[in-house]
């Protein structure tokens, strides 16, 4: 930390924290993260190896006292040096076609952290969301932005950013807010002139072996990718390196899905590779899987790695993860906030 800095002492609390990116970036900014708060147990030998010294608690932010951090961490309330992290779960938001009944019971999360707003009246709060939260007619912002107003943070900015401008290598496109109650002028991080690049952070240049599908990488680094069926490993040789797709076999009987006949302009992703010259697709929670998007290698017949995703969210490479599975590593990277724009707001706030 800067130690010119030392004095502002700025601590954050960090809601809906999952594995810890935006903890991580905080952290990396110079920031205290008192505490990680969510409702995934398997998330908490993540987040507290990686991050020691912010305690993760295991529970529904519904059934948690607002007291409960002045009781436990002695917080203080009104206290300006207090960010206050709300990214709460953004399935119901997202344009994903998923069945929106089982994340219809989330969609109001951000009401349950507006309690502890008005509790602790933290001098900022930072919130991250899909950009659906503000297009959605069902959505929860109308209300949480008149809370914040009410409350006094009518100093805020807020915008749709595509994070690939903000050092993260993907076509991430999220809503971001920063307010403070303080009567100065705030703002966001400032965006990059270029794009980053697949290029810059994935390969065998920047420590990533050439592996096939299959391999089971049991050290820390997790350079861990899903098996492919035969038919499948044929689909990806067949599909052209750099950005090739899945209407390269669309004419081969013994590869093409039936569900895919005549829809040569749906799901056009599903099966393709990445580019090495652009920002990869967004890693979502199925980024092991050739079938959920464009998440093959650009050149190896593979999906990328659960290293190489975390890394495309920007993780650092000695971030350990602590899961049972494939699927549940990949959930916590792909439900994190990349850690370098979590930094970025970190540093925003310690440079205002």
């Amino acid at each position: 930390m800067n130690p010119e800095r030392n004095h502002q002492h700025l601590k954050a609390i960090d809601f809906f924290c999952g594995g810890g990116g935006m903890t991580c970036g905080l952290r990396q900014a110079g920031i205290e993260v008192i505490a990680g708060v969510d409702i995934d147990e398997e998330a908490k030998e993540t987040y507290e190896f990686n991050n020691p010294g912010s305690v993760f608690i295991k529970t529904d932010i519904r059934n948690l006292r607002s007291n409960y951090f002045e009781r436990k961490h002695n917080v203080q309330r009104n206290d300006d040096s207090l960010i206050l992290v709300g990214c709460s779960p953004c399935q119901f938001y997202s344009i994903i076609n998923t069945d929106k009944t089982e994340s219809l019971k989330t969609k109001d999360l951000l009401r349950n952290f507006a309690r502890f707003v008005e509790y602790y009246r933290p001098g900022y709060i930072l919130v991250e969301n899909v950009p659906g939260i503000l297009t959605n007619k069902r959505s929860i912002w109308p209300s949480f932005k008149r809370q914040l107003e009410n409350m006094g943070y009518g100093n805020m900015l807020y915008k749709i950013i595509d994070m690939s401008f903000y050092g993260v290598p993907q076509s991430r496109r999220r809503f971001s807010l920063i307010a403070t109650r303080l009567d100065t002028h705030i703002q966001l991080p400032v965006p990059d002139d270029k794009q980053a690049l697949l290029c810059e952070f994935i390969g065998t240049e920047h420590g990533f072996a050439r592996i096939p599908a299959g391999t089971k990488d049991k050290t820390d680094f997790n350079h861990t990718v899903a098996g492919l069926s035969e038919k499948c490993l044929n689909r990806m040789i067949q599909t052209p390196h750099d950005g090739g797709s899945r209407l390269s076999w669309a004419n081969n009987p013994e590869l093409q899905l039936a569900c895919f006949v005549g829809k040569d302009g749906s799901f056009k992703d599903s099966y393709g590779r990445m580019w090495w010259n652009r920002p990869a697709p967004t890693i979502t929670t199925k980024f092991f899987s050739i079938s959920n998007g464009r998440f093959g290698h650009p050149e190896e017949d593979r999906a990328i790695s659960l290293r190489e995703g975390a890394t495309l969210q920007t993780f650092p490479k000695d971030y350990v993860f602590k899961c049972r599975s494939i699927a549940a590593t990949a959930r916590l990277i792909g439900n994190a906030v990349p850690c370098e724009y979590a930094r970025r707001l970190g540093e925003v706030i310690l440079n205002h």
